[in-house]
C-alpha cells in the first residue's frame, strides 16, 4: 500500500502512530458492498475480520485482518467485497478524490459472474 503512516506528535516530543485521514466501512457477517468502481486509487487496510473480494476478472481474493490492498480507479477494475465470516469486517480507506466526487459508483456485475459469488448482487 503506498503512503506511510502518519505519526502525531504528543505533548513532550514523542509521537504517536495514527491512521492516515480516510474512512471506516464496517461491513456485517454475510454482508456485501455490491459490483462498483471508483473514480480515484483507493489504499486500504483491514482492520477486523477477513474481506473477500472478487474483481472484475472473476479473480478471487481474501484479505486477513492486517493486510493491506490497493484498488485502482477505472471502470476496468469493477469488484465487491463481502464478508463471508462470523465477525464485522473494519476496514480504513485513504482515497485521494477531490470534495464532492462520489466514493464509489455502483455498476453492473461483469459477464460470466455466476450468482455463487454474491446471491444478493449477481446478474
Amino acid at each position: 500500500m503506498g503512503g506511510r503512516q502518519a505519526m502525531a506528535e504528543r505533548p513532550g516530543g514523542t509521537c504517536l502512530a495514527t491512521l492516515p485521514t480516510g474512512r471506516k466501512i464496517v461491513i456485517p457477517p454475510g454482508g456485501c458492498t455490491g459490483w462498483h468502481f471508483h473514480r480515484v486509487r483507493l489504499d486500504a487496510v483491514v482492520l477486523a475480520g477477513t474481506l473477500t473480494r472478487v474483481l472484475h476478472d472473476r479473480t478471487v481474493v481474501v484479505h486477513p485482518p492486517g493486510s493491506t490492498f490497493v484498488e485502482p480507479a477505472g471502470i476496468h477494475h469493477i469488484h465487491l467485497g463481502h464478508n463471508l465470516g462470523t465477525e464485522p469486517v473494519v476496514l480504513h480507506v485513504t482515497p485521494a478524490r477531490p470534495v464532492g466526487t462520489p466514493f464509489a459508483i455502483a455498476t453492473p456485475a461483469p459477464p460470466g459472474v455466476t450468482p455463487a459469488v454474491c446471491g444478493q448482487h449477481a446478474p
